[in-house]
């Protein structure tokens, strides 16, 4: 992957953003916009309503030492499960000041995890004091831009550490262009974290350890996924986070409604439920996500749609460009 490649900054607007359109071994450059005449009128699109939590800290230890924490997960309105970088682990008990404004205690360890207990509402103190946690591969401190452009404008839900990326090329004057036209929306929530930058460093898939996400399936997206099917139509995951969240819910063989963590890891062989098109960002080298997409749409024609995009300076990663993907087996 080219580092100038790699897109630092969103651009001004919004779905400004490229399309490649993935059709089979045919690949169609487009604008992101042109998604309005690809969908069809009774044709969902299921989006993630998350928000990101602004969960990167920096504070200091009791004996002094540094301390960088990113919250990874909030298990209730005073506790966080978050990965903490030190010279030296704090052991249960210990006392961190975060941002110089409050302390918090260090509970027992949950995996690679540190529990984390706050004295006062955790979401109001993440609010006013984090960081918004940027991807590692974007090189400029977050600033107010971003904080408003690593959202998308429909998040609701407050809990991920990362961006569901392919929403954030969706502006509100292009989702009232795709409503008039008859295209459906409905929502699911899964809080992303960090994890999903985590390269699979095995070269047997089966001993790779997949990251898990917490994630809600409303029943009214259940009932709109199944009206969609039974009219013929497309059901359009917008994004990765989107398509995990209505496979996870869907190996029982139907879709259903509930919340519960995923470990699902979707690599070539899969066979797809629910989804049948997908809007996605490009993805990391070596990535989890890499491989789902390569599943999706095919591993040869992901490897070409790549070397295309590479090749007609297409921008990648979070703040970069989109492709338009359907999988083969569509019914």
């Amino acid at each position: 992957m080219p580092q100038e490649r790699i897109a630092q900054f969103p651009l001004p607007d919004r779905s400004a953003s490229r399309l490649l359109h993935v059709d089979g071994a045919r690949l169609h450059d487009r604008q992101f916009t042109d998604i309005i005449d690809q969908l069809q009128p009774g044709d969902l699109l299921v989006m993630n309503d998350t928000r990101v939590l602004k969960a990167r800290f920096f504070g200091v230890k009791e004996s002094g030492g540094k301390v960088e924490a990113l919250v990874e997960r909030v298990l209730d309105t005073r506790t966080v499960l978050a990965q903490l970088r030190a010279s030296k682990s704090p052991g249960p008990g210990v006392k961190i000041r975060l941002a110089d404004a409050f302390d918090v205690t260090v509970g027992e360890r949950a995996g690679e995890f540190f529990t984390l207990h706050f004295d006062a509402d955790v979401f109001e103190l993440i609010e006013q004091y984090g960081r918004l946690p940027l991807p590692p591969y974007i090189e400029h401190a977050p600033g107010e831009f971003d904080e408003t452009r690593y959202q998308t404008v429909f998040n609701k839900v407050p809990g991920a550490v990362a961006a569901p990326t392919a929403g954030l090329h969706f502006d509100e004057a292009l989702l009232d262009k795709l409503k008039a036209k008859g295209v459906q929306f409905a929502y699911v929530t899964l809080h992303v974290g960090a994890g999903t930058f985590q390269p699979v460093r095995t070269e047997n898939l089966a001993e790779h350890k997949m990251h898990t996400e917490w994630y809600t399936m409303p029943q009214a997206t259940v009932d709109a996924v199944r009206a969609t099917r039974a009219a013929g139509r497309d059901v359009v995951a917008v994004g990765t986070t989107s398509l995990r969240a209505l496979e996870s819910a869907s190996q029982s063989g139907q879709l259903a409604a509930g919340s519960a963590d995923t470990a699902l890891f979707i690599t070539p062989g899969y066979q797809f439920k629910t989804v049948t098109r997908l809007i996605t960002n490009f993805h990391l080298p070596k990535s989890t996500l890499l491989m789902l997409v390569s599943a999706f749409a095919g591993f040869t024609e992901i490897r070409h749609a790549y070397q295309h995009a590479i090749a007609n300076e297409y921008r990648f990663f979070s703040y970069g460009d989109a492709m338009l993907l359907t999988t083969p087996n569509r019914a």
